[in-house]
């Protein structure tokens, strides 16, 4: 097996110093004349997300562990925002920018938008890639792989087979065409865009859960020949108006205290959580389940104001479908 670590995009920057992008490329054996396959994972978009860090750290351990499975190539690009990972920022440290709002880039803008085209460059003609993020620093979610409307029929089989808990189908009017996966779909690249997890922080379950997911994916590509764990059947929210999931929103402001953890059925008017008044030692509101249904989302971070969303709840009919 070929293994390297190749410079993918690199920038002046002042005092002698470069931006540079990597990836971590390992080729299996082919046959010639045979066409390869190639599988890219992408993470560290957002530098405050780090729960990729692991899937791309335990993804190259066990592919270098049985090298003789590969008959393709993966290409791991655990750091697209270098700098936003060294320095705890969400977006590019010093341009207050989302990088993820710059894509496709452009060849002849300015540094970032540069890197943002050179990466699109460097992953035409693959056969899928994952985009993986984490939640922010507020809240945790179940793994889950989020699709627009416009690439359904293409990603949603996909997804299937990428062992996560939830695909969450949402409406073409909250698409971002700046975003890196609406790119990299754009240009005929399967783009799917995984989110688990909390900001900051690593949860290692879910990595291994997503590592297994991604092994499973190079199996149905033709490029992974060892043997992969089975994978869970998803549930799939087909939420094209936004009626399929619930929002907790905090109605005062105080410390919310989660009383149950998400991944949890949930039946209408069950006990959810509290926020509390540390000063007066006050009960200030009692948070319960407006529904029936499945808590994928809860608030992590206990600090809410009026208004701050503490959790999501799948419709228990959406979930009880996909369960039979």
């Amino acid at each position: 097996m070929e293994n390297e670590i190749i410079k993918v995009a690199a920038a002046t920057l002042p005092v002698n110093e470069e931006l540079i992008i990597q990836k971590h490329r390992m080729i299996g054996a082919v046959h010639s004349g045979e066409r390869v396959k190639r599988i890219c994972i992408v993470t560290g978009i957002h530098g405050d997300e780090l729960e990729g860090q692991y899937v791309a750290y335990e993804l190259a351990r066990r592919v270098e562990e049985k090298t003789e499975a590969l008959k393709g190539v993966v290409d791991i690009y655990p750091a697209m925002n270098p700098f936003g990972i060294d320095s705890v920022t969400r977006g590019i440290p010093a341009f207050d920018l989302d990088m993820n709002r710059i894509f496709p880039g452009n060849r002849q803008g300015d540094m970032n938008e540069y890197l943002a085209s050179e990466i699109v460059e460097d992953m035409k003609g693959a056969a899928l890639c994952l985009d993986i993020h984490a939640s922010n620093i507020f809240l945790t979610e179940v793994p889950q792989i989020r699709i627009n409307e416009l690439h359904k029929d293409d990603l949603v089989p996909i997804a299937e087979k990428a062992n996560v808990d939830l695909i969450w189908v949402h409406g073409a009017s909250t698409v971002l065409e700046s975003t890196f996966a609406y790119s990299m779909n754009s240009v005929g690249v399967p783009t799917l865009v995984v989110e688990m997890g909390v900001g900051m922080r690593i949860t290692k379950a879910y990595g291994d859960q997503m590592v297994d997911g991604i092994l499973n994916l190079m199996h149905e590509l033709g490029i992974w020949t060892a043997s992969v764990p089975e994978v869970r059947k998803p549930v799939i929210s087909y939420d094209i108006n936004g009626m399929d999931v619930y929002y907790l929103n905090a109605p005062v402001s105080g410390v919310f205290i989660k009383d149950i953890d998400h991944g949890t059925l949930v039946s209408e008017g069950d006990h959810i959580g509290r926020i509390v008044n540390p000063l007066t030692g006050k009960l200030l509101s009692n948070i319960v389940a407006p529904a029936a249904g499945w808590l994928f989302t809860i608030r992590e971070y206990p600090m809410v104001e009026e208004g701050s969303l503490m959790g999501r709840i799948l419709k228990r009919e959406v979930y009880d479908k996909c369960m039979k």
